[in-house]
């Protein structure tokens, strides 16, 4: 049986389009998602993952649909090859009820494992270059040591401006609005943080959002 999902970050936002095309694919069965890309609680994909059995391939219109980051998107397809249940995206190379579609899949895994490595590296130079840095006046009012330490890391990461702000706060292990408020109280200017441009073939990602 194929199954389909769907997601977009809105209400706003129209999934007519990724419906369209998965029914034009063969889904016999859609799950439909409004859910941001960060966020971490997919009811429609966890009822997805419970129904799917061997033999079953899972549609998507793209990748970015499915994982909220690379490394989520490992897990989900290891988890569905476990199952032995397919991956099959409309705009990506990706299939893996074929063997170049699993072997492009395994070259996706390193690439997750490569910017965990990348991350964390990047997350322990944050950190010593605030221990450095320091900062005169102290820690800001009302925050622990460990906090201070963790807005210090925070305020290193964001002007260095490789990782996004979630990516930023997960590494840390606080929200995103502590992030704003850390960079706050460190008296960073907020929305000077800026992402390398989309590619011009990543426009339909970028509309996805």
């Amino acid at each position: 049986m194929r199954f389909g999902y769907a997601r977009v970050s809105t209400k706003e936002q129209q999934v007519a389009l990724q419906v369209d095309a998965l029914k034009k694919a063969g889904c016999q069965k859609i799950f439909i998602e409004t859910a941001s890309g960060a966020r971490t609680n997919r009811l429609q994909l966890e009822k997805l993952l419970e129904q799917v059995r061997p033999k079953d391939v899972v549609v998507v219109w793209k990748l970015d649909r499915l994982g909220r980051s690379l490394n989520h998107l490992v897990s989900v397809v290891r988890s569905l090859m476990e199952k032995k249940v397919g991956l099959k995206s409309l705009h990506d190379p990706i299939d893996t009820t074929t063997s170049q579609g699993r072997l492009v899949f395994n070259l996706f895994a390193s690439l997750a494992e490569f910017e965990r490595e990348v991350i964390r590296e990047r997350t322990q130079a944050g950190l010593a270059a605030a221990r450095a840095r320091g900062r005169k006046g102290g820690r800001p009012k009302g925050l622990s040591d460990d906090a201070e330490k963790k807005a210090r890391a925070a305020e290193a990461l964001y002007k260095e401006g490789q990782l996004s702000a979630n990516e930023i706060a997960q590494n840390l292990g606080i929200s995103k609005a502590t992030l704003y408020k850390y960079l706050r109280h460190r008296g960073v200017p907020i929305g000077t943080y800026r992402l390398p441009p989309l590619h011009a073939h990543d426009t339909t990602r970028k509309e996805q959002e």
